[in-house]
């Protein structure tokens, strides 16, 4: 039998071996939560403290449970059922809340009219069920966007708020209707005996409260309760897990409020405070000492995250020295700003000989990595683009070039085929005559562009207040900036089509590199990972923070919540950038530093000079590749 508490340093230990009342673990970033919750399971089981059975291990993606799921069952001997039968690993529950609400309902949703063969409706078919009921209503899709009324719905029910309820406080057109459509879209659910996702967690709240009796049954099967990632559970996750402990209160969370980044998801790092206001007699204790970067990096994420004052804040350290200093780069341009980066991470691979997979580049806004995309494309550098896709092949940006290819060739029947399927055979009419009209000749690309979004009435189908078609729009605006530098239609057209020939050529490419590419992530697709080498661009008031944040105080700590998170992510070097010119949304702007940069100390930084990539070499490249015009007066 392995020695469960081997290598694990005094924190660690007491944190895998306390038993008594309930446990909260603040754990830092790199401190080996992951470890130590598996290691905790383990040693419970090997100390016959619980059995197998009795553990439950609640974690946010399938992915994550499937690791605890392994690691748990290497610290533990197989057993058998009986002596006839073959080893097997042991019987322990990891999953998400969602898996495990799902084996709830099935098993006692009936008591709640839930049948166990119901179905779990996803996005597309909610979607659908929606322009159902606003069809039944005589109401538009236009003045009801299904994904809003979908997210005013999942903020309800993740506030448990039951139709009844929210039609109580519903105020003013769209409310009072946007409540009448989530009771009709209840009782259709019902009727088709069907669930959603959020109603996986809603109905499991809801069969406990209503049900003692039920859930007295599951308090008594897990009698040991374990959560990772506390600070994103919602105000529905967090009842929940309360419900589950309050009998035995052998519960044990697990969580950092310094990364608490999903706060316009509906979590609440708050729960960690919560927490031990519910569990009376909580034993709290600090993972602090960091296994994956070194002290100048951690003491710049201290610095930054301590400029908080609304959750906990721990104090990350290290035994892994370094003299390696951050590098902070100041460029005149976004363009110069990403071919720093590309040509840097081409350096770093030749010299130091990191592999390009070890390397990741984190931007604020997924529309940050157009540029990004071009300047490793202008350098033959692979790149894997992760949590997005590629710039030119977003449904949205795709739909706009399709009207700006069908202005510059009536003869585009496939344009024209994906106009109408965008816009409708009404709007594309009213579209194909305002093209008609217009004097080509004498307007830019961008002129075209604004003309042809204006006029489709393409914008309609997103809602501004909903997250992601906020990052449709953005990339719509940003697609303005390649019009900008472009200013002929036909160039314009011209060098998208060749950007999107390498792409299909890296993808041509991709089995045989092993998608063995630099990483290009949102900051919020990094969290959870780690890179030796981390770059962080666009570090710019407006950008990091955002400026949709700038005017509230808890969405700025987010935002530095954000930034540590992003720090956090490097291994042994870190560089930072910004632009002090930005072509950004198809406008020019002068950006100041971020104020996170100011935060961190002179003595953890140097300036990092520009890398000389000369126009010849960049021509040559062009040459050689056949692939892409570059013409730095364009610039």
């Amino acid at each position: 039998m392995k020695d469960i508490l081997e290598g694990l340093n005094p924190n660690q230990k007491e944190a895998v071996t306390y038993v008594g009342s309930p446990l909260l673990l603040l754990a830092g970033a790199g401190s080996g939560k992951t470890r130590v919750l598996t290691h905790r399971v383990a040693y419970f089981i090997q100390k016959k403290i619980a059995k197998p059975s009795e553990v439950l291990l609640l974690t946010f993606t399938n992915k994550a449970a499937e690791e605890m799921r392994q690691r748990t069952n290497k610290l533990l001997p197989t057993v058998r059922a009986n002596h006839d039968s073959p080893l097997q690993k042991q019987n322990i529950f990891a999953g998400t809340f969602h898996s495990f609400c799902c084996r709830v309902l099935r098993a006692d949703g009936h008591n709640i009219g839930i049948p166990p063969s119901f179905v779990i409706y996803d996005s597309g078919d909610q979607e659908n069920l929606i322009k159902n009921i606003l069809h039944e209503l005589g109401l538009t899709t236009k003045e009801f966007k299904p994904s809003s009324v979908l997210y005013y719905i999942e903020a309800a029910k993740n506030s448990l708020q039951t139709p009844k309820d929210m039609e109580a406080q519903g105020h003013g057109f769209w409310q009072e209707n946007a409540n009448k459509i989530y009771s009709i879209y209840q009782k259709k659910l019902f009727d088709f005996h069907a669930l959603d996702f959020n109603d996986l967690l809603f109905k499991t709240v809801e069969l406990f409260l209503e049900h003692p009796d039920v859930l007295n049954k599951y308090q008594d099967i897990y009698r040991f309760i374990m959560v990772d990632e506390y600070q994103d559970t919602n105000q529905i996750q967090y009842i929940l897990t309360k419900l589950l402990a309050q009998k035995y209160k052998q519960i044990t969370v697990v969580g950092d409020a310094s990364q608490a980044i999903y706060g316009w998801r509906g979590a609440d790092y708050r729960n960690l405070v919560s927490f031990t206001t519910d569990f009376k007699n909580t034993k709290v204790i600090n993972l602090e000492e960091n296994y994956r970067s070194t002290q100048i990096i951690l003491n710049a994420a201290n610095a930054v995250i301590s400029k908080n004052n609304s959750h906990p804040i721990l104090k990350l350290f290290t035994k892994k020295e370094s003299t390696d200093k951050i590098k902070i780069f100041e460029a005149e341009s976004e363009v110069i700003e990403a071919d720093f980066i590309a040509a840097k991470v081409k350096f770093i691979n030749d010299n130091l000989k990191i592999p390009l997979r070890n390397m990741a580049v984190l931007y604020r806004m997924n529309a940050q990595s157009r540029v990004l995309e071009e300047a490793f494309l202008r350098l033959s550098v692979p790149y894997v683009l992760l949590g997005g896709i590629r710039f030119y092949e977003r449904a949205e940006i795709k739909d706009i070039l399709s009207m700006l290819r069908f202005t510059s060739n009536p003869s585009d029947h496939i344009s024209e085929e994906r106009i109408e399927k965008a816009l409708g055979k009404r709007k594309k009419a009213i579209l194909l005559e305002h093209i008609s009209n217009m004097e080509l000749e004498k307007l830019s690309s961008l002129q075209i562009l604004e003309s042809l979004v204006v006029n489709s009435g393409y914008l309609d189908k997103f809602d501004p207040k909903d997250e992601e078609d906020q990052k449709r729009i953005e990339n719509i605006k940003e697609l303005k900036s390649v019009a900008t530098a472009h200013p002929n239609l036909g160039a314009f057209l011209e060098n998208i089509t060749l950007v999107q020939q390498e792409y299909s050529l890296q993808e041509k490419n991709k089995k045989k590199e092993n998608r063995d590419g630099v990483k290009l992530m949102t900051f919020h697709s990094a969290k959870g990972l780690e890179f030796e080498v981390v770059f962080l661009v666009g570090f710019e008031e407006g950008i990091l923070p955002h400026s949709r944040c700038l005017i509230d105080d808890s969405q700025v700590e987010e935002e530095r919540r954000l930034c540590y998170v992003g720090i956090t992510r490097a291994k042994d070097y870190l560089y930072i950038s910004y632009a002090t010119r930005r072509l950004f949304f198809g406008k020019s702007s002068l950006n100041e530093p971020s104020r996170f940069l100011s935060d961190i100390p002179g003595e953890l930084v140097e300036l990092e000079e520009s890398m000389e990539i000369t126009r010849d070499y960049r021509n040559k490249k062009s040459r050689d590749n056949d692939d892409f015009i570059y013409d730095p007066e364009i610039y």
